[in-house]
């Protein structure tokens, strides 16, 4: 079940026009990253939103996303973390899974509980999903660090959460997970920047923020990363390396909708507390998307 979890997936981002969600860009976007090479979309994530959306919103935006993709690549749904299990519980069996492949869930935030409650809430969560299931864990969010240990024992216990998207950036946790992992389960990073060490060491790929811009690029990056053309990943690594600090420099996805509006895709703007990235910023980012299509001029 989670080979169709590996490779290249996207966290997609919303596009807002005038607050409201804009459709228009939406579907360039989804058509961007799915003819760039990505090998799933992760819609309403971090890098969607959604903890600013509605409920009705996340249902239209889902229902367009899989209009959009039209069976071209698997679609995870990215908003069903919480930190009240019960009431996620009863989310997921009230919830309409017609047409998306997995769930993305992102372990308890706020409630900083302990790696036992950790690992009985996604014990929870796995008995009543009708979904595989994708371990999302993101320190810098949550609070809470889902250990190496936790993972395995979720992985050991229930087969039908087949993933972790660890952006902990953690390399040795990342290989202790890897290392004692059940066959049924990936071990995908959520990071990056450091995205190609973590393939290298035997992770079998990564949930993108950048590849809403580049999804080619990152593409070379992870493909050949995964068949073992280890130059030729390195190169388009260090072609895309000086970019990913100007996507974060003022959080995300502040940078990667500044980056998407200097491409045309999209409006720059995000729903409050987030706000758009400084002028400095973008002036960096502009400069180093700039430097990045003379690169990749030079290596076609």
């Amino acid at each position: 079940m989670s080979q169709q979890f590996r490779g290249l997936g996207v966290a997609l981002i919303t596009p807002f026009k005038k607050r409201e969600v804009d459709y228009d860009a939406l579907a360039k976007v989804i058509s961007h990253t799915i003819d760039g090479g990505v090998d799933y979309v992760v819609s309403l994530g971090t890098t969607g939103e959604a903890i600013t959306l509605t409920s009705k919103e996340c249902r239209q935006i889902l229902d367009f996303t899989i209009e959009q993709v039209n069976g071209r690549v698997p679609i995870v749904a990215g908003h069903f973390g919480g930190n009240d299990t019960h009431a996620l519980i009863q989310r997921i069996q009230e919830f309409d899974f017609s047409n998306i492949d997995g769930i993305l869930s992102s372990s308890p935030s706020y409630n900083k509980p302990s790696q036992e409650g950790i690992y009985q809430h996604y014990c929870a969560v796995a008995e009543v999903s009708p979904r595989p299931i994708i371990i999302y864990n993101v320190p810098g969010r949550t609070a809470s660090n889902v250990e190496a240990e936790t993972i395995l024992r979720i992985a050991h216990q229930c087969t039908n959460v087949v993933a972790v998207k660890d952006a902990s950036a953690n390399m040795v946790q990342a290989m202790q997970t890897i290392q004692d992992k059940p066959k049924h389960f990936s071990v995908l990073s959520g990071d990056d920047p450091t995205s190609f060490p973590f393939i290298s060491v035997g992770g079998e790929g990564v949930i993108s923020v950048i590849a809403n811009a580049f999804p080619k690029e990152f593409a070379g990056v992870v493909h050949n990363a995964m068949k073992g053309n280890t130059e030729k990943a390195r190169q388009y690594n260090e072609m895309l390396i000086d970019i990913h600090q100007w996507l974060y420099k003022d959080g995300s996805p502040s940078g990667i909708k500044a980056a998407m509006n200097i491409l045309g895709l999209c409006e720059n703007e995000l729903r409050l507390p987030l706000v758009p990235c400084s002028n400095a910023t973008i002036s960096g980012l502009k400069s180093e998307m700039a430097k990045l299509e003379k690169k990749l001029t030079v290596f076609s």
